[in-house]
């Protein structure tokens, strides 16, 4: 740290871009007294759990941002969170978490000399646009797990899917919480009117940048709609199900009431019965019994209870 800080102090053309990951309350307030990052922005640093925004302490710029990954294995969207401060001569970045790792940023900025001759505010859009990014692979892999519950929830498998869904359906509302409220601080960044401390020649990428973050959020917000409908669906088929499962029982119980009654009338043993006394009596009580309950059978069947 303090080679950094030595590096910073010895910069006189360009400017110095400090990279940290979940720093300790020390390491940040050293950063901050160098800089002369404002107190309220250093604390949201330390203590994070912000939501996205963007904030101006004098001439410098206060970037917060949430990142995200998709764990496929265990269907679980991690959440992260990154802070940007950005001054005329600095650029200083502070990350919680593990996704949106920076380190490709910076090779994709060297790789781009004019856009990075821009100064500060080119790091600022880069590091957006990575994060973004790292929104549409999260996205990408929802999808994929949304098409095999959707295919599961509506295939011939009598299968209760719904905590899968309500699992995936609590990701989703969080991954939205996460991307929805970054819309606004980019379209600032984006506007040349909100008077932020930003270089202008920045617009048109923050601008593609805030499109991006449109569509992401839309395909979010269709997931979220998509998963309540899917969860919708079921629970009807749920419903259906047990109901054709009542119906079959109460034809069965239907069917064998008649032997039942039968042989229940037959089975209370009076000595004066007409009946017992002929020879047809027994294959003549049997064979109405077959005929009543074939009866019933093939009625219910067509009628769809069995």
């Amino acid at each position: 740290m303090d080679t950094a800080l030595q590096q910073a102090r010895d910069c006189t053309d360009g400017f110095t871009w400090i990279g940290l990951q979940d720093p300790s309350p020390e390491v940040i307030h050293a950063i901050a007294e160098h800089f002369g990052l404002h107190p309220l922005a250093v604390e949201d640093a330390v203590h994070a759990h912000q939501r996205p925004k963007v904030e101006t302490h004098g001439e410098s710029l206060f970037v917060v941002l949430k990142t995200a990954r998709y764990v496929d294995s265990d269907e679980l969207v991690e959440i992260g969170e990154l802070m940007v401060f950005v001054g005329s001569q600095f650029v200083v970045t502070v990350r919680h978490g593990e996704p949106s790792p920076l380190s490709g940023v910076r090779r994709e900025l060297e790789a781009h000399p004019d856009l990075l001759s821009i100064g500060p505010s080119s790091v600022l859009y880069a590091v957006i646009d990575k994060v973004v990014d790292d929104y549409a692979a999260v996205i990408a892999g929802l999808a994929v797990d949304m098409d095999e519950i959707e295919a599961e929830v509506f295939s011939d498998q009598h299968a209760n899917r719904a905590e899968r869904i309500y699992k995936l359906k609590r990701e989703v509302l969080e991954f939205r919480r996460a991307v929805r409220p970054l819309e606004e601080p980019v379209a600032q960044l984006a506007s040349p009117v909100t008077g932020l401390p930003v270089d202008r020649r920045t617009e048109p990428y923050f601008r593609d940048v805030h499109d991006h973050l449109r569509r992401d959020i839309e395909q979010i917000t269709g997931f979220d709609e998509l998963l309540t409908n899917v969860l919708q669906a079921n629970i009807a088929q749920l419903s259906m199900r047990d109901n054709q499962d009542m119906r079959r029982i109460s034809a069965w119980v239907a069917i064998l009431a008649v032997p039942t009654m039968v042989f229940g009338l037959y089975g209370m043993n009076f000595e004066h019965m007409p009946e017992l006394g002929s020879r047809f009596g027994y294959p003549a009580v049997l064979a109405f019994v077959a005929v009543v309950c074939t009866g019933l059978y093939w009625r219910l069947r067509r009628a769809g209870w069995l």
